[in-house]
């Protein structure tokens, strides 16, 4: 997350020719693909018990470290640090920042003031920065008077169309095919193209679990087609993601996906039901 600037968060990966990798999506392909960011479920699930610090750490590790790094060095100039960040000063603006976004900045209005404070106290004082602590109070100051936010839902929810998915079916191979796959499986058309991770079904969901469609979405528009990132319109980014979800197995619903990262934050990625999840333990 960010103070002050504008982050890009969430997303999709891309092959590169070898010996032609590029530093920044190396490092963000490389943490996603063999697991080395945690889980965002079960990290927040670990958070739930612990003391200020360490919950903030851990909700850092679950929402911010994909883009801004474990120890806040930040991707510039896509992502900026936030160790040494004098932006961060303003306990207010970081409050605020965290809970209801900025430009590309996917807000996070399903975290709690306590966790809003946690994760603000953190990065304030973490790496290099000693800014002070958050209480609860100030972060409940800081968001007086801010709409509150909606219920979440699920992927699964109908929450696309099958006209939007099949337009993203048609943007999908110019903009992403080439180094994804045809299948968006991770296998690139090209032979001399390294493989990356798929953005369909079982593993491109387990890799996004807990995480909000607003996070994928602006990922994708800061880096996405790595070499003209943020060429495609809203609407074409949002319609291949409803590819993605569509491929993944995914039911459509009656109301297509709106570009806009306060209603996408709402709509939380699960690799299945929660029902179907638990029956199938079950049985």
């Amino acid at each position: 997350m960010s103070s002050g600037v504008d982050v890009k968060r969430g997303g999709v990966f891309t092959a590169r020719a070898r010996g032609a990798y590029r530093p920044v999506m190396r490092a963000v392909c490389g943490a996603v693909a063999l697991g080395l960011v945690g889980a965002p479920t079960a990290i927040a699930q670990q958070a739930e018990d612990a003391g200020p610090r360490v919950r903030g750490e851990q909700l850092y590790r679950s929402d911010c470290a994909l883009c801004h790094g474990e120890s806040g060095e930040g991707r510039p100039p896509t992502f900026p640090a936030l160790s040494g960040n004098p932006a961060l000063e303003d306990l207010s603006h970081v409050v605020i920042r965290i809970w209801e976004g900025q430009g590309t900045m996917p807000p996070f209005p399903d975290l709690s003031t306590e966790e809003v404070s946690a994760v603000a106290g953190y990065v304030r004082n973490a790496w290099e920065n000693d800014f002070g602590p958050v209480s609860s109070e100030e972060a409940a100051a800081a968001l007086a008077g801010l709409a509150e936010a909606g219920s979440r839902t699920s992927v699964w929810d109908g929450v696309f169309t099958a006209s939007q998915a099949e337009r993203g079916q048609t943007v999908y191979p110019g903009a992403c095919g080439t180094c994804h796959g045809r299948r968006l499986n991770g296998a690139p058309d090209d032979p001399d193209m390294v493989s990356t991770p798929p953005l369909a079904r079982a593993k491109f969901l387990r890799t996004w679990e807990g995480r909000s469609l607003a996070a994928l979405f602006e990922y994708t528009r800061a880096t996405m087609p790595e070499n003209n990132p943020g060429s495609l319109t809203d609407e074409e980014y949002i319609d291949v993601i409803a590819h993605m979800l569509s491929v993944s197995g995914i039911p459509t619903g009656d109301d297509a996906l709106e570009p806009d990262p306060h209603s996408l934050a709402r709509v939380v990625i699960e690799r299945r039901p929660q029902e179907e999840a638990e029956g199938a333990a079950g049985g």
